[in-house]
């Protein structure tokens, strides 16, 4: 018994050491992700695999037949997710200032069908949305999000190719820049 409790406590001590270097280093951040962006995933450039979901309340719905020859932001995000609560409405603001010529916002739920519509019921938004499951496979994983972090953004240009990706909520300012690159660099 005595061992035990001996060897927990070292566990303990080693893991508040870990988090307390972790803390007092304003770059371990920077270079996790770096590390994690060497991971083989969908990154800037490569083309975005095919994506054929269903939307809340049915019918199946292809990316490609979505964005129509278009950029597309996808948004990865769930109807238990409070950051992606507050990025939705910012999100809601561009589909709509894009227009039909601009970027076509992409709405990918990671969650149940259900859960879902009662969320957009709540919380309606302007721009489609599809439902994936979450899960080892799902889309965001698809499209590099190794951390499975939400809500999760990815750019893609009219070619299919992605421009950029980015974890975490998205602002205003952001996605005006996203807007800017992906029309500058439509084909």
């Amino acid at each position: 018994m005595r061992t035990r409790t001996v060897v927990i406590v070292a566990v303990l001590a080693g893991a508040i050491g870990v988090v307390a270097s972790l803390a007092t280093d304003p770059g371990w951040r920077t270079r996790l992700d770096q590390a994690l962006d060497r991971i083989p995933a969908s990154r800037a450039g490569q083309a975005v695999p095919a994506i054929d979901l269903p939307a809340p309340d049915g019918g199946r719905h292809t990316l490609s037949a979505l964005a129509a020859g278009r950029p597309v932001l996808i948004n990865l995000w769930a109807s238990w997710c409070g950051p992606c609560l507050e990025e939705m409405p910012a999100l809601d603001r561009f589909a709509k200032q894009q227009g039909a010529n601009g970027v076509q916002v992409v709405g990918i739920a990671l969650d149940d069908a259900a859960a879902v519509r009662a969320f957009l019921k709540a919380h309606p938004v302007s721009y489609p949305v599809l439902v994936d499951a979450a899960g080892p496979a799902d889309t965001g994983v698809r499209l590099g999000n190794s951390r499975g972090v939400l809500p999760y953004s990815v750019l893609v240009g009219a070619n299919g190719r992605v421009l950029r990706r980015w974890a975490g909520p998205l602002q205003a300012a952001d996605l005006d820049d996203w807007a800017a690159e992906a029309l500058r660099t439509r084909d």
